[in-house]
């Protein structure tokens, strides 16, 4: 795009060069063509100069060159799908902090009351057709909770432009209005469809046939006095709309409040676990939970093996999958990047799985332990409620013959500016992105069950980048390094 507006304003400026030459001929009172070498001018200029100047091909092949420009990065460009996946995270974050859209559209992240929960650096507003498109992707879903939000705000700024239409816009205020005046009427509120629609038939099209129609039957549905919703063909829009979906499941700030008989247990420790490797660097150990069992281990990689690992997942990022009965499959509820890295991958893998098996004082040679798992969460990414051990003997986790998966160790790679935080939801607390710690906790009892306290939950990501790396381990290895108790209930 700088190389065709460069070329683009040379050839303006030699158009106008000659523009001001031309003008300047006509303009002089004492010019006269009785002068041969004026008329020369002005015959010549009238035959050859104006259709060299008017029909030149440098305008098109400065757009040929920017399309071929576009076409050699085109693949690597985002796609539908990345765009309706971005227009969903920000309603995800929407929900999940309560968060104002008004605010979102001014670049604020505001919550009820003062102050924000996060102030970026640069404020970055939303423009109408940005908050159409969100909402758009609302209502294309037959969410019309979010829709009506986010259209409500793309109407107001597209009032307060008058209407006016930018070239880079998709939308204008007519399909803002179309598309709201719909989402209040499928959510029950007739009487402000029936406004919006009036308001589109008498600023932007006065002859459209289907809201003339529309508005006729929220009148007669008005004057019946019933909120039932008309079925008929919406053309121009996406057929019968699905039904009214609720929003997303609000999670709400979690704030730890432990037992007094917890808080004795609850502390910071140099811990070497009787392991020769820690007794000349302990790690730094703060007891966050006791049940759930939740261990913090601070400073537990640097910053270089860090970003080696990261640049070692990199290449092999693909979206996340789940498991699914017998399978995995990609699902909304964990929208994220993964890649495996076996021990062999690089020496500072290697020696990150020695000094797993140092802290927790479990078996991590192959099959006891799955390979690292490195996980990036970008714009809105997030894992709702879960447990990493399997509910079912059909989970896809029983396939490595070392039964279910003990205990979990999540290395935090990354900080984050907002959001990003674990949280345990039946224990009601969360834990947030400590950069280079190490989070643990037990999956399953001694007794081999689940441990239900367990289910947790990676909250969106408001702010930065999140990268985690996830250590699973299976039972199977353990028996003598955790062994069960004397109390079947434990």
């Amino acid at each position: 795009l700088r190389s065709y507006l460069r070329d683009e304003s040379s050839r303006l400026r030699r158009l106008r060069r000659f523009y001001e030459k031309v003008q300047a001929l006509h303009q002089d009172p004492e010019a006269s063509v009785d002068n041969p070498l004026l008329a020369f001018s002005l015959i010549k200029r009238l035959h050859s100069d104006w259709p060299n100047i008017i029909y030149s091909d440098e305008a098109t092949s400065n757009t040929q060159a920017l399309h071929a420009g576009l076409r050699e990065v085109e693949q690597e460009l985002p796609g539908t799908e990345d765009l309706d996946g971005a227009a969903r995270a920000l309603m995800r974050l929407q929900d999940v902090y309560a968060l104002s859209v008004k605010g979102l559209a001014n670049g604020v992240f505001q919550r009820a009351g003062p102050p924000p929960l996060y102030s970026p650096g640069r404020r970055v507003s939303l423009s109408a057709d940005d908050c159409f498109h969100v909402g758009k992707v609302a209502y294309d879903t037959g969410d019309y909770y979010h829709s009506i939000a986010w259209l409500e705000e793309a109407v107001s700024l597209f009032r307060l432009s008058y209407g006016s239409w930018n070239l880079e816009d998709r939308s204008s205020l007519e399909d803002a209005l179309d598309h709201l005046a719909f989402s209040y009427f499928m959510a029950g509120n007739i009487s402000h469809a029936l406004s919006l629609s009036r308001e589109f038939l008498r600023y932007a099209d006065p002859s459209n046939q289907r809201v003339s129609r529309n508005v006729a039957k929220y009148k007669k549905l008005l004057e019946m006095g019933t909120g039932a919703r008309a079925r008929w063909d919406w053309q121009g829009c996406h057929g019968p709309p699905p039904p009214l979906s609720p929003p997303h499941a609000l999670l709400g700030p979690l704030s730890p409040q432990p037992a007094p008989e917890q808080l004795l247990h609850l502390s910071c420790t140099y811990e070497t676990n009787s392991s020769p490797y820690l007794l000349l660097q302990p790690a730094k150990k703060e007891m966050v939970w006791i049940q759930p069992y939740v261990a913090l281990y601070h400073d537990f990689i640097t910053d270089a093996e860090a970003e080696t690992i990261k640049g070692l997942a990199g290449p092999w990022l693909q979206r996340s999958v789940v498991a699914s009965g017998e399978k995995q499959q990609k699902a909304d509820y964990r929208i994220s990047k993964s890649a495996w890295l076996k021990d062999t991958a690089d020496p500072v893998v290697r020696a990150l799985d020695r000094r797993i098996a140092a802290v927790t004082g479990l078996d991590l040679r192959p099959p006891y332990a799955e390979y690292l798992q490195v996980v990036n969460y970008g714009l809105g990414g997030h894992y709702e409620p879960h447990f990493d051990h399997a509910t079912s003997m059909k989970s896809p986790l029983y396939r490595m013959k070392s039964g279910n998966r003990i205990a979990t160790i999540m290395i935090y790679l990354s900080a984050v500016e907002a959001g990003g935080s674990t949280a345990f939801i039946y224990a009601n607390f969360s834990v947030p992105v400590v950069k280079n710690a190490a989070l643990f906790w037990w999956n399953l009892r001694r007794n081999g069950n689940g441990d239900g306290d367990t289910l947790h939950a990676g909250c969106p990501v408001l702010a930065g980048d999140k990268w985690v790396a996830n250590k699973w381990i299976h039972e199977h290895g353990q028996e003598f390094r955790r062994p069960c108790s004397a109390d079947p209930q434990d």
